[in-house]
């Protein structure tokens, strides 16, 4: 039995892979001057990225978003889903790029993107280009760590501006492997109270393993009432750094293995690619799907098949008629 060509093969008879969770913008604008940003904390990072975005041309960032985009081609994907930065910094200069973009390979895989509010959404400038934004965007994205104290109405704003458009939402939660946050069950909460159930998304989920049983599996249960999927992407946080909080022994990875047996949709992701983010990641979904599989000792090939596909599509708000 060869489990690898067996799950690729599955893979490819649903339509090739659904790569839920990427930033093409981003991508490949790692160089010998920024790459010691590598090492410092994520927060740093929001700041550091000004740089590369400040410098940027429209045609820049068309070049490396399509040169990540024929990467994925060439890895057999049927859809996915990028966020693009709107911000005071980048002004619509990625938007312009990936409107380009959408006109040149809409017939080649399905793109869906979705807005980074790397300033967050509160901010009177922050707000401009997030509005500015959504009319061009499939998906609302949110980030709501970046408006640090005032969580709740950066997620109130996502999910009232989301409502209005009929658009879903990807949002980014629990992505510092601690205890101390509780973003996932935030998001959950605030699902059901604005009546978005089965139209929200979580993006990374990884402080739930961070958490003690009967909390993780309370806040499963909320996440099925709420019909959140999850989209996990385990190569961009498996080198998370160990911190000496007492908590159980986890994997910095979304815990799908408990995850899916709760009915709960998870599908994949790549992330950042050759970034200061992720310098050594180079987007390659398979390596994402082993290491998932691997650090969450999950092997069930069928659901892994769709976490890799279906899930995927029904994370973008398409299905397998539509795809």
């Amino acid at each position: 039995m060869n489990p690898k060509k067996i799950l690729l093969r599955k893979i490819k008879e649903k339509g090739g892979w659904v790569n839920a969770h990427t930033h093409l913008d981003r991508a490949y604008t790692l160089n010998k001057d920024n790459f010691k940003y590598s090492y410092l904390p994520l927060k740093k990072k929001w700041y550091l990225v000004d740089e590369i975005k400040r410098l940027a041309s429209e045609d820049d960032i068309y070049i490396r978003m399509e040169k990540a985009l024929e990467h994925f081609l060439k890895q057999g994907i049927q859809a996915v889903c990028t966020f693009i930065d709107v911000d005071e910094i980048i002004e619509d200069r990625a938007l312009k790029a990936a409107k380009k973009l959408k006109d040149n390979y809409e017939n080649s895989v399905k793109i869906r993107f979705a807005n980074q509010v790397l300033k967050g959404v509160i901010d009177k400038k922050s707000k401009y280009w997030f509005d500015k934004s959504i009319d061009f965007v499939d998906v609302i994205g949110g980030l709501p760590l970046r408006d640090y104290g005032k969580e709740e109405k950066h997620i109130d704003i996502l999910l009232d501006t989301a409502k209005k458009n009929g658009k879903i939402v990807h949002v980014h939660v629990d992505q510092l492997n601690s205890m101390k946050e509780k973003e996932t069950e935030k998001l959950a909460k605030k699902t059901i109270e604005h009546g978005m159930q089965g139209k929200v998304v979580a993006i990374h989920s990884i402080s739930l393993s961070a958490h003690n049983k009967n909390y993780r599996y309370n806040v499963y249960k909320l996440m099925k009432k709420a019909n959140i999927m999850v989209v996990s992407c385990p190569i961009a946080w498996i080198d998370h750094v160990r911190n000496e909080y007492l908590t159980p022994n986890h994997n910095s990875v979304t815990p799908i293995d408990e995850m899916i047996p709760e009915g709960i949709s998870v599908a994949i992701g790549t992330d950042n690619i050759c970034d200061i983010y992720k310098p050594f990641s180079d987007g390659n979904l398979w390596i994402e799907l082993r290491v998932l599989l691997e650090s969450c000792h999950y092997y069930n090939i069928d659901q892994l098949v769709k976490v890799a596909t279906t899930n995927g599509l029904k994370a973008l708000g398409m299905n397998e008629k539509n795809k």
